[in-house]
């Protein structure tokens, strides 16, 4: 028996994707981006939006040592229209429970506790533009496993920068 069968390797991290802001970005002024968003090509049945997914993005998400899964309203839909524009395979998506009154007033973003219950102590990196520290000191006090709750600027989606904290968070201990 090798040791690797005596001792299995824990499982990767999460990584749950939202697909506006940090894939399609929005909402920069022209002041920001004088020529508009890059666009790489869309159906022309398509959501127009799509044309400023980045091919590269997928290469870059693939080389992180995590598991992707999708956590967006998007659901199946980026499995689609996402997925193969960026160059990744199906991944697994979030389903979103129904709102209800439980659900209250908080500053929390509504997909903050279903992440940390699908993650289930796992390690994770939640990427999203609408991240806040709510939603930080939630997960902090509910979740006991690690978490890098990354905030994605809508205007420019994932730059080079969000990669590398990131990739320096699933690197460490």
């Amino acid at each position: 028996m090798t040791s690797s069968a005596r001792h299995p390797l824990p499982p990767l991290p999460l990584l749950y994707l939202d697909v506006d802001g940090p894939l399609i970005p929005f909402g920069a002024s022209s002041d920001e981006l004088p020529d508009g968003y890059p666009t790489y090509g869309a159906r022309p049945d398509a959501n127009p939006l799509l044309a400023r997914l980045d091919p590269a993005l997928g290469p870059r998400l693939l080389a992180l040592p995590c598991e992707l899964v999708w956590a967006t309203t998007w659901m199946a839909d980026a499995n689609a229209w996402v997925a193969p524009r960026i160059g990744l395979p199906e991944l697994p998506v979030m389903t979103w429970p129904e709102p209800s009154e439980d659900d209250g007033p908080e500053l929390m973003h509504w997909k903050t506790r279903t992440l940390v219950d699908h993650a289930a102590g796992r390690p994770f990196v939640w990427v999203d533009d609408e991240i806040t520290a709510a939603d930080r000191n939630w997960v902090a006090a509910h979740h006991p496993g690690r978490a890098l709750l990354h905030r994605v600027d809508p205007r420019f989606g994932l730059v080079p920068a969000d990669f590398a904290t990131v990739a320096a968070w699933l690197s460490g201990p």
